[in-house]
């Protein structure tokens, strides 16, 4: 079976997991600060906040950018679940602006309209979260510009986009944004098993992340409310979480980051591969704006069902008596029941609809072969023209 994902561990992955083992520090050692290093300067960030998942790096972005009681989040509807679930944890509340019709990230044009009506009811936004979707920047520089003039903070999720460059610079940069969460989840553009990441250029920022990464406490005498007793002493200055990220992770994820540009190559020629050979199938392929240079986490085709007289389901089920595994990314989030019972329908947002009716995820990876992905269009092609 060809899955949609996979990861790619190799010997010298094992014997950074290894080394770990037999080193003094499992946890909350000099493999954090380490991995935390390479990837803010992979990425040209002055600050990296290593966590144990994408999940708690939203949570954690969210909590040092002041979000609670009373606030209110923005996402895209095209995400993971967690893109807005971060907003709740706080005690905020959520609500999303429809994604573009070519790209799948959220439309600018449309956060500008709903921008002003905002403004107008006095409802505007303490944060927006774009993201980019299967690896691909969103119009950063012009949802930065809207950030100045409303008055909201950035984080972009960015957790499919590790090694994507925008208008020169890295994802990652936090060249138009307050912080960028990274995931290393097994299926992303380098893993970790599980893990996440923040990285911000603001001093202020970081520092209040490693205060929430582990539990709100500190041994830094300037944050005490009083001198220390001593080397042993330690004070909780805030509601904290164990967020952290273990050595032997984080000694993965070092170790990945050396194969972090061959991966992102590997991926970039799968998709271009695909670009030919399914360009006369009944189908869309992804749409690749000039300014953002993918790092091309997933491949999203858009199926034309007005030439295909099967449902999606058909096809998922077909493709995968052919031996390949599709996925689907994503079940629009206002469609959950959670978010319904918020007071969210269906038809709040027709292009996110419109994309779930028609998207699908084909597989694509760096381990991903030839033939492999050879015999993936070539199901993918009996099962859209044949019936």
């Amino acid at each position: 079976m060809i899955y949609y994902g996979r990861q790619d561990i190799n010997e010298a992955d094992i014997q950074a997991v290894e080394s770990v083992l037999r080193s003094d520090f499992l946890t909350q050692g000099p493999a954090i600060e380490r991995f935390e290093r390479r990837v803010a300067d992979y990425c040209g960030a002055k600050y990296a906040v290593a966590v144990c998942n994408a999940t708690a790096a939203l949570h954690i972005a969210c909590l040092a950018a002041g979000l609670g009681k009373g606030d209110v989040l923005w996402t895209t509807p095209i995400t993971f679940v967690a893109s807005a679930n971060c907003a709740l944890y706080c005690g905020s509340d959520v609500d999303f602006v429809d994604i573009d019709a070519k790209t799948y990230n959220m439309n600018a044009d449309l956060l500008e309209e709903k921008l002003r009506t905002a403004k107008a009811e006095g409802k505007l936004p303490k944060m927006v979260i774009p993201v980019h979707l299967a690896g691909q920047s969103c119009d950063m520089r012009r949802i930065r510009a809207l950030a100045d003039e409303y008055g909201f903070a950035i984080t972009e999720d960015a957790s499919h986009a590790v090694g994507a460059d925008y208008l020169g610079t890295k994802v990652g940069s936090c060249a138009f944004s307050d912080m960028t969460v990274f995931s290393f989840h097994p299926v992303k553009i380098v893993t970790t098993g599980e893990g996440g990441m923040v990285l911000t250029n603001d001093t202020a920022l970081y520092e209040k992340l490693r205060l929430y990464r582990s539990h709100g406490i500190t041994r830094d005498p300037k944050y005490m409310t009083h001198e220390s007793d001593g080397p042993w002493y330690y004070q909780q200055i805030a509601l904290g979480f164990n967020y952290r990220m273990t050595d032997m992770q984080a000694a993965l994820g070092c170790s990945q980051m050396d194969r972090l540009d061959e991966f992102v190559a590997r991926r970039r020629a799968l998709a271009a591969r695909y670009d030919r050979e399914l360009a006369k199938l009944p189908l869309k392929v992804p749409t690749v704006l000039p300014d953002a240079l993918s790092s091309w986490h997933l491949y999203v085709v858009r199926i034309d069902f007005d030439r295909v007289h099967k449902t999606k389901a058909q096809i998922y089920a077909e493709m995968r008596d052919r031996g390949v595994a599709l996925n689907l990314h994503y079940i629009p989030v206002h469609t959950q029941p959670y978010y319904e019972a918020r007071g969210f329908r269906a038809g709040d947002f027709p292009v996110a609809m419109a994309y779930y009716h028609d998207a699908l995820t084909l597989p694509l990876y760096p381990r991903m072969a030839d033939e492999d992905q050879e015999m993936v269009v070539s199901a993918l092609r009996d099962v859209l023209t044949s019936g």
